[in-house]
């Protein structure tokens, strides 16, 4: 479907959720940061960026979509004015953001807000920079963008910048949230973090060998609604954490099986049944072009 221009002005681009299906820490880097193992898998349901071009350069956000978040600390409008400064750009944006990833729940919402911003007003203000210069300015926002800048699966190393498409099969996800905000700074700090697991190989994850989540059983040891979430979901899989955060998955090979697992916890946990995409819904759209 075209990206559609309504009578105000406003066009409407797809800002995915993506899970980690596993996530391991290998070491620490020379410039500090740890090394990191994973695989990103987009989903096909997320927040939505509604954008409107300003001639006059301002960069506005347009309502509270996160409470007590500062205007000037939102990703979206940082990424927007990151796009303008760095080529030092005349025009400006209104940005209205509808929110559907919860934060904090290691889905990557802020991330992929961000990555769509920069991705659709590189389009509606006609630069063209490329998908390469995008991802590395995104890079400068958070190690997660640029996986949604570029919109694939993909087995990530480094902080998670290093990226390389991977073909992934069709799944579905229960997905629940314990309504829990991670602290991401706070985690990585953890003095009972495993910081020297060995490293993965691609062979390894295709094998279906169980990897895993560093943060994991630190999590579920600090937050009791984890733990309560994760004993729920064993009855119907093997329940996994996404990321740094604390939201929660099982996967399945179809919507019946996952819908038929919701059934079974929704008195119990709040959750929602995804598909896995097999590359971003925002490369569609921007594929699709714009249309009024």
């Amino acid at each position: 479907m075209n990206t559609v221009v309504d009578s105000g002005g406003w066009s409407v681009w797809p800002a995915p959720a993506k899970l980690n299906l596993f996530l391991r820490i290998t070491g620490r880097r020379e410039d500090g940061y740890h090394a990191l193992q994973t695989v990103f898998r987009m989903l096909d349901w997320g927040d939505t960026i509604r954008l409107r071009p300003r001639a006059d350069g301002q960069i506005r956000r347009v309502g509270d979509s996160i409470p007590g978040l500062a205007e000037a600390d939102d990703l979206v409008v940082r990424a927007a004015r990151l796009l303008q400064s760095s080529l030092k750009f005349a025009q400006g944006a209104d940005i209205i953001v509808e929110k559907m990833i919860p934060s904090g729940a290691g889905l990557g919402g802020g991330s992929s807000d961000a990555a769509t911003v920069l991705r659709a007003l590189d389009r509606l203000w006609g630069l063209d920079l490329g998908e390469d210069r995008l991802a590395a300015l995104g890079l400068t926002l958070g190690a997660d963008v640029p996986v949604f800048v570029r919109g694939h699966n993909a087995w990530a190393e480094g902080v998670g910048e290093s990226l390389v498409p991977i073909d992934l099969p069709p799944a579905w996800y229960l997905l629940a949230d314990p309504g829990v905000h991670v602290n991401t700074a706070g985690l990585f700090q953890a003095p009972e973090l495993t910081r020297n697991a060995a490293p993965a190989t691609m062979a390894d994850f295709v094998s279906g060998a169980s990897l895993g989540n560093a943060f994991e059983p630190v999590l579920r040891r600090r937050e009791s609604a984890v733990e309560a979430v994760f004993a729920v979901l064993a009855e119907v899989g093997t329940p996994r954490l996404t990321g740094t955060g604390s939201g929660c998955f099982v996967e399945f090979a179809t919507r019946e099986s996952a819908e038929e697992a919701q059934a079974r916890v929704a008195s119990r946990v709040q959750s929602r049944v995804v598909a896995g995409a097999m590359r971003s819904p925002l490369l569609d759209a921007l594929e699709a072009g714009i249309r009024d």
